[in-house]
């Protein structure tokens, strides 16, 4: 197998370890218009160096992947940053594990990819070994303490009356419940000779010319697994469709929440399930509309309830009530029905209001003694409703 060392990039563009990004930017320009394929057409040495310096700059000018090969001395796309910096903070406090990188074989993990030697049985790559040597890292076992089940959240749609006046409920939901072959122990029948590592507990790993004895991934170094429940696959729970009932209080609003605790998943081990969090949608409807704990309404009115005031029927959440239009009132205008709104769900006893928001309806005149009468009637009243705006101007 091929051995490269790792390379030195700041060499290659000619600048300092300490050099700034802008002057990084500037070797790179300066160089790769001087090595320039198009410069330097069929020259494959004019090419090769091409290409280095662009491996270079594609590195240097990168700020998280300067930082990782300013740590270990080369970069790959299969190490994670957090343990290239605990790797650093080991080398320099002196603990860890010392591995010298001379002579590895980087090629198989430049832009991202991974290889596999002998033993590796196809579950790591780099990754794993750099994880498994540098922050000492182990595949985690399933954890045997008590563990909590996980909280759901869900949209319920209600309608506008429910809403309102509160009731009953139903949504169809899918959570995990305690496996009820194995009871949530995920495995059944005893323990086996694990078939990873063949009891041993340990495997081995490949990487280059490094050879290293890791705890083995399956077993996490015990030597011995259990038989995984067909049921469950080892999970210890199963999914489940149910469906739950809750009330809406009277006056619930848009977006509401409501907790339904331990309806969420199942914990593992004796551990509390997790809740259920709804956040209610509720319904519209084609007459009302709802502003907290308000009620919206449009309601037209006449040209002589208008001008001369006049008590209309309007309706309610509760039904008809009569409504007192004031004298003058225009079209847009908004007049407030205390207390005709909606019960608040957060305070007991206090009520919205309704706001009524007048239309005045513009007759059409179908005779010419109705048209006569308006014409008198400009003339008794020759007020210019538009003077106001010019006089803004």
């Amino acid at each position: 197998m091929a051995t490269t060392t790792s390379k030195d990039y700041y060499a290659t563009l000619g600048v300092k370890k300490t050099a700034t990004a802008e002057e990084i930017r500037k070797a790179f320009r300066k160089l790769a218009r001087k090595y320039h394929p198009d410069v330097n057409p069929n020259d494959k040495k004019s090419e090769e160096k091409f290409k280095e310096i662009s491996e270079a700059n594609d590195i240097l000018s990168d700020e998280k992947k300067r930082k990782i090969y300013d740590q270990l001395g080369f970069y790959s796309d299969q190490i994670d940053p957090a343990q290239a910096e605990a790797y650093a903070r080991q080398q320099s406090g002196g603990g860890g594990i010392p591995v010298d990188f001379g002579g590895f074989d980087f090629s198989g993990f430049q832009g991202g990819g991974a290889q596999t030697g002998a033993g590796s049985s196809g579950w790591g790559g780099f990754k794993d070994i750099f994880s498994g040597i540098f922050t000492g890292a182990q595949q985690p076992g399933k954890p045997r303490g008590p563990q909590p089940g996980t909280d759901l959240e869900y949209q319920a749609t209600v309608d506008f009356w429910t809403a309102i006046r509160g009731g009953q409920a139903r949504l169809q939901i899918h959570r995990q419940e305690v496996c009820p072959t194995c009871h949530g122990q995920a495995h059944t029948g005893g323990p086996i000779t694990c078939p990873e590592c063949n009891g041993s507990g340990q495997v081995t790993q490949m990487g280059g010319r490094m050879k290293f004895n890791i705890p083995c991934p399956r077993c996490n170094g015990t030597g011995r697994m259990s038989n995984d429940c067909p049921a469950c696959h080892g999970e210890g729970l199963v999914d489940k469709t149910e469906t739950v009932e809750f009330r809406i209080k009277p006056g619930t609003r848009d977006g509401q929440r409501i907790r339904l605790q331990g309806k969420g998943n199942a914990g593992l081990n004796g551990g509390a399930p997790g809740d259920l969090f709804l956040i209610v949608r509720t319904g519209t409807h084609p007459v009302f509309a709802r502003q907290g704990d308000d009620i919206l309404i449009t309601v037209p009115v006449n040209v002589p309830e208008a001008s001369l005031g006049a008590k209309v029927e309007v309706p309610t959440i509760d039904g008809r009530a009569q409504l007192k239009i004031p004298p003058g009132t225009q079209s847009g205008q908004k007049l407030r029905m205390r207390e005709r709104g909606v019960e608040s769900a957060a305070h007991a006893g206090q009520r919205g209001d309704q706001i009524v928001t007048v239309e005045v309806a513009i007759p059409m005149l179908q005779d010419e003694r109705s048209r006569e009468i308006m014409r008198e009637l400009a003339k008794l009243n020759p007020q210019d409703p538009r003077k106001q705006l010019f006089d803004k101007l």
